[in-house]
């Protein structure tokens, strides 16, 4: 019998709340305990193999304190006259969730977000945008 391939609004929805848990720093066996649930089902809900609940996921979204909607940012809907929903950056949303998940994304993101100084925030992406851009030219 062949595997069923999860839904992508599932994986998409499973990626979501695993993003969102790794950047409070919180483990699956901790969102576990909270939600009532091993951490191979919180496992198994990151990866899309099982789809969360209403229920459920608005106690995860508590949990982790984020609406809902947080689940959901970055799908759309898909163009007129298809049932589904499309992502709304394309391939690229994945290779960012990629990076966000990874060591260095979520400690990027935690030091970023330490950055009180709304002037402070902008110099370091000024700073980083020159550096991605002085590497560019140094490779061609």
């Amino acid at each position: 019998m062949a595997r069923k391939e999860p839904n992508p609004i599932d994986v998409h929805v499973g990626s979501r709340v695993r993003l969102r848990r790794l950047l409070v720093g919180m483990s699956q066996e901790k969102l576990g305990e909270q939600l009532g649930l091993t951490f191979q089902q919180v496992q198994k809900y990151e990866k899309g193999t099982n789809r969360i609940g209403a229920s459920r996921l608005f106690e995860v979204s508590r949990i982790l304190g984020v609406p809902v909607q947080y689940f959901y940012e970055e799908l759309a809907p898909a163009s007129a006259g298809e049932g589904e929903m499309a992502f709304a950056e394309g391939d690229g949303a994945s290779f960012v969730m990629d990076f966000v998940s990874s060591s260095e994304g979520l400690q990027l993101n935690r030091a970023f977000f330490e950055i009180r100084d709304p002037a402070v925030r902008r110099s370091v992406i000024d700073l980083l945008k020159h550096m991605a851009k002085a590497q560019d030219v140094a490779a061609d």
